[in-house]
């Protein structure tokens, strides 16, 4: 397999676990939504939030190789998170847009991507100022791991609330081989 179809792959994957999850947690009522769980970030809401922050963040970082593609536009024109924990959105139907937007540009840019353009280095400084070099494929992987692992801990509170998003698994969505 080739590392664009991977990529793509796994865009196409956390778009259709983002919309499930998405569509549950609209059924909430906004004090359910903020609702402080104890959860890393607290409430599903702040969860979401996350989500969104460090992909826009991830995202922004990337422009050095990303922003030759125009499915790259709505993200040069969003602001940096000036932190893990700074709101992108204030309610529910902004944060789902902001989502829909991120989930939409990834599998746009994935889908036209190259492997060449896969393997080139992002130079980028963490929160704590580290500096690190590390292939684009690679962070990528990190960015969808990272949606995957915050997405369960919202599924595990929606289903301690009687919530269920379904099957989750990435395998449902893979073709058989012939």
């Amino acid at each position: 397999m080739k590392l664009k179809d991977h990529v793509y792959l796994m865009a196409d994957y956390n778009q259709w676990m983002n919309q499930k999850v998405y569509e549950v947690v609209g059924t909430l009522s906004p004090e359910k939504l903020h609702e402080d769980r104890k959860a890393f970030f607290g409430s599903i809401f702040a969860t979401l939030n996350h989500i969104c922050v460090g992909d826009t963040i991830w995202l922004k970082r990337f422009s050095p190789v990303l922003e030759k593609y125009p499915a790259y536009s709505p993200i040069a024109n969003l602001a940096t998170p000036a932190s893990l924990d700074t709101f992108v959105a204030t309610n529910f139907n902004d944060l789902k847009d902001r989502r829909q937007l991120l989930d939409e540009t990834l599998l746009e840019l994935t889908s036209l991507i190259t492997d060449e353009a896969l393997l080139q280095p992002i130079r980028y400084q963490n929160s704590k100022g580290i500096i690190a070099n590390k292939t684009l494929f690679n962070l990528l992987m990190h960015v969808f791991n990272h949606q995957t692992h915050h997405r369960g801990q919202v599924t595990t509170l929606l289903s301690q609330s009687g919530l269920d998003v379904g099957i989750t698994d990435l395998v449902f969505i893979q073709p058989d081989v012939i």
